[in-house]
């Protein structure tokens, strides 16, 4: 059927190129990059987070390099970029496309996964390419039990036929990853050293890198596999952190723009784009890769942003949840590297760093055994291409890292209360939590919410053996305040840095009705502090609260909602002080005024109504 005036779909979950050009889909044209790959290395190793668009991006490849597809090349990429511009190498290719996301992790299995997986790889080439390949090819091939036995054969087959291979590899480092997460370095390092099957089949690809493997292009989203694989094979050159490669995955704002504005003039999007763009940003914006790439435009996770096109082309609504569950990071692929023990790791210490300060510095490690993962810049270095940081920033030669976007702020926030859970034995139940935000959201009853985090951290005594301080006490209370869907939860680093600790900015464009937002100021004083030192962080949190409340961007980001500011004192482990300063149109002078109190059901104190101040201050 001629589609060809209709609308185009949103190619959301897709990664197969000839169905989405054939089958009028959205495609963002990335294929100005074929020509800049083949200039810079003929064996190309490219990492990225996971759910970024890769394997459409390999699929792309495949088509181009096939001699297969020859005949198709206007009909695939006719419109596209590289159509206009082809290279001398277009449809050059016998194209072995490999992917190892389905081998089994399990010890006992894998290594036969893995054969059997090849052998399924290697029948479809050979009776792809039958006319081109010896006759009996297919036969030696089956003949073989060893997945580096059967690619032995096939490079042999093209090599007395003086063919050519591109060979790519996608998700090398899935099944080894899942290795090292669920049986540990012993396990892995029987993959990755010795005579590991792994190794040898990368070993087999190296030995024919002269004849018969021209290019090859491996992907994954660490390469800490390759760098266990590196002495057995060092060929591949690391284009991760290039800057000319910044863009290739991922999509631009530009490209993002440009395609709501198409949907818009089909008639398909009522909002502005730009309204449509500040709901995106700060949940899929802010990525960059390359420290020479700071002055561009960040990128957006591309997977997300068609998440939400999709959704929103068929209800004229953002989606009920702005995070996609299919691109929450598998927190068992990472949760070995904190490291936990009953004295808080110290990988848990960096992701509570960057959670309550909003940043680290540190390098970022082009390759690091699995080894030596938790040492602390090989350990940043991975949230890194995991996509749980991203580059800011400068420091002198260290790179400024930050959290990119609220997806990832709140995969780290259930990631520290995860490690807070482990390590003190704690368990909150985060069900009850939501609800008792709901009271917060909707009745302003904020109280209890804090109340209930205050009781049960008091009562783990495991946890206070390394819970005091200021930095624990934040991150402890950060990690489970933004474990909810009522509100976006912000540090003071995101808003108006040095006068509010958290801000609940208000999850409007899900829950439109809401009536309150809540902005947070924590105090700390040792155990052994005295009464005027707790009032006087009082007091200096009422001041600190007025101002935040009257900063025009948080009065922005409020939208239809009051902002409830609320004052939070602890000695050590203790909270001394919940208390509601009420703002006004005032200055900052005058001491904050009681003007209600009452008592906790655990005997705590708690002030309500605080803060008035004389319009003349103002």
């Amino acid at each position: 059927m001629n589609q060809a005036n209709s609308t185009k779909l949103i190619p959301y979950g897709m990664t197969d190129f000839p169905a989405i050009i054939r089958n009028n889909y959205y495609y963002v044209d990335k294929t100005e990059y074929i020509r800049q790959i083949e200039q810079t290395a003929r064996f190309f190793f490219f990492v990225r987070p996971r759910r970024f668009g890769k394997s459409l991006f390999l699929n792309m490849l495949e088509c181009y390099y096939d001699c297969k597809t020859e005949k198709q090349f206007d009909e695939l990429f006719g419109n596209l970029y590289v159509g206009k511009h082809p290279t001398p190498d277009r449809n050059k290719y016998l194209v072995l496309k490999m992917s190892f996301s389905s081998i089994v992790s399990d010890p006992e299995k894998m290594e036969a996964s893995f054969n059997s997986n090849c052998d399924m790889i290697f029948t479809d080439f050979c009776l792809k390419y039958a006319d081109l390949l010896p006759p009996d090819t297919l036969e030696m091939v089956q003949q073989k039990e060893v997945a580096s036995e059967k690619l032995t054969v096939v490079c042999l087959s093209l090599r007395r036929q003086g063919l050519k291979m591109y060979l790519i590899l996608d998700e090398y480092d899935n099944f080894a990853n899942n290795v090292l997460v669920n049986y540990g370095n012993t396990r892995y390092r029987s993959l990755t050293h010795g005579d590991g099957f792994l190794r040898n089949f990368l070993k087999t690809v190296k030995d024919y890198t002269d004849r018969v493997v021209e290019r090859m292009y491996i992907t994954g989203v660490s390469p800490v596999t390759m760098d266990d694989l590196t002495s057995g094979f060092n060929i591949a050159s690391n284009q991760s952190t290039n800057p000319v490669f910044n863009n290739m995955i991922g999509f631009t704002e530009a490209e993002v723009r440009e395609l709501l504005e198409y949907y818009r003039q089909q008639g398909k999007i009522i909002h502005p784009v730009d309204e449509l763009i500040s709901m995106m940003k700060p949940w899929y914006d802010n990525y960059c890769f390359s420290g020479r790439s700071l002055k561009e435009l960040p990128m957006y996770n591309s997977d997300m942003v068609l998440y939400f096109v999709n959704s929103y082309l068929s209800t004229q609504l953002p989606p009920e949840n702005m995070l996609d569950t299919n691109c929450r990071t598998d927190y068992n692929k990472l949760r070995h590297l904190i490291l936990i023990d009953k004295n808080f790791g110290k990988n848990a210490s960096i992701i509570q760093e960057i959670i309550t300060q909003g940043e680290t510095v540190g390098r970022i490690k082009e390759s690091f055994p699995a080894v030596e993962i938790a040492q602390t810049d090989n350990f940043k270095s991975l949230l890194f291409y995991y996509g749980m940081l991203t580059i800011a920033g400068t420091r002198g030669p260290m790179l400024q890292l930050t959290i990119p976007n609220q997806v990832v702020r709140e995969q780290l926030y259930g990631y520290l209360a995860d490690a807070y859970r482990t390590a003190g034995h704690m368990n909150l139940d985060v069900d009850e939590l939501n609800q008792l935000m709901y009271g917060m959201a909707y009745s302003r009853e904020w109280e209890s919410y804090f109340q209930y985090i205050a009781t049960r951290l008091k009562e783990q005594s495991s946890i206070r053996e390394f819970m005091e301080g200021e930095a624990h006490v934040k991150g402890f209370l950060l990690s489970y305040m933004g474990m909810n869907s009522y509100y976006i939860t912000m540090p003071e680093y995101e808003m108006n840095k040095g006068f509010s600790d958290f801000y609940l900015i208000p999850n409007l464009p899900q829950l439109p009705d809401m009536p309150y937002s809540y902005a947070i100021k924590v105090k700390y004083c040792p155990r052994d502090a005295k009464d005027a030192e707790v009032e006087k962080l009082l007091e200096d949190a009422g001041i600190q609260l007025a101002q935040y409340v009257a900063c025009p961007k948080v009065q922005e980001k409020k939208g239809t909602t009051e902002i409830i500011a609320i004052a939070l004192v602890f000695r050590g482990w203790d909270l001394v002080k919940l208390i509601e300063i009420k703002n006004g149109k005032y200055g900052y002078r005058n001491r904050p005024r009681i003007l209600s109190r009452q008592k906790s059901r655990n005997g705590m104190s708690s002030v309500r109504r605080v803060f008035t101040c004389d319009e003349s201050d103002g």
